[in-house]
């Protein structure tokens, strides 16, 4: 009996370990970006004021930033979710040749460390004057989730009947038409699904543009949080965590609506197979 008590305890203390570690921060950010005078330690304010949030909305650096940000994330969760379906739809529907070999190069390349490209992807930049340029970084993160992107869109194709697409077929529609009045609506937990882990992918990426932006006011937010740490070990916490809750909003946002719309695609997906 108590070998048994023990085994249902353990699996308990260590989530609650591991859940203390994610709360602890959390807590800091939250009562940090409320206090004026705010330092490394955790502790409820002593007088709540909205200044650290009002200096970091006020300044036009960082609106100019997550500008940015939105631009170059959203713009490539568009491009990666619209390139993914026509590459993932032939991939699932045609009998193509070398196709298990294909998938295989993509499973690979959806596993392959952006940090290993840099280098060459550096030099291709600097070759065909790409070097601090929105569109060129836009184009090169849009290329690298673009495996990731066609395998998970390729697997959802996989589980909607070809019924539907030949009746829409003998109407006289297209491939591009079915493709995009039948199969795109029944697949809406994937689109959202590619579209969250894309653009959070994009949202947080730090490296990317560090190295292929150099202009001060072309980095995005992932990148000018580093404004807050000055010199000599001083930083403006109370900023940097106020900085840190809006900078986790968009997230939040899109996990929000994607939640409703995946609910909603799943009764789509099973009405259509009933």
């Amino acid at each position: 009996m108590r070998n048994n008590k023990t085994e249902q305890i353990i699996p308990y203390a260590i989530l609650s370990i591991i859940a203390i570690l994610f709360i602890v921060p959390l807590l800091w950010v939250v009562f940090a970006s409320f206090d004026g005078n705010a330092t490394q330690v955790i502790k409820i304010p002593e007088k709540f004021t909205l200044d650290n949030y009002v200096s970091v909305i006020t300044s036009s650096t960082n609106q100019r930033a997550f500008m940015i940000g939105l631009l170059l994330s959203g713009g490539q969760t568009i491009l990666v979710v619209i390139l993914s379906l026509l590459a993932a739809y032939p991939l699932s529907r045609f009998p193509l040749k070398n196709k298990q070999k294909f998938m295989l190069t993509i499973l690979f390349m959806t596993s392959l460390p952006i940090t290993a490209i840099m280098v060459p992807v550096y030099q291709l930049f600097l070759f065909l004057n790409l070097q601090d340029s929105l569109f060129g970084t836009l184009l090169f993160l849009t290329a690298s989730q673009l495996p990731f992107g066609i395998w998970i869109t390729k697997n959802f194709i996989d589980g909607v009947p070809t019924d539907l697409e030949e009746a829409a077929w003998i109407d006289g529609a297209s491939l591009l038409v079915g493709l995009r009045k039948v199969v795109a609506p029944l697949m809406i937990p994937g689109i959202f699904t590619v579209s969250i882990f894309v653009f959070i992918g994009s949202w947080g990426n730090f490296f990317v543009p560090y190295i292929l932006l150099q202009s001060p006011g072309k980095l995005p937010a992932s990148v000018t949080i580093y404004q807050f740490f000055g010199q000599y070990g001083y930083a403006a916490y109370g900023q940097l965590a106020a900085y840190s809750i809006l900078y986790m909003m968009p997230t939040f946002i899109l996990y929000y609506f994607a939640q409703n719309h995946m609910s909603k695609g799943f009764t789509m997906g099973g009405a259509a197979k009933g």
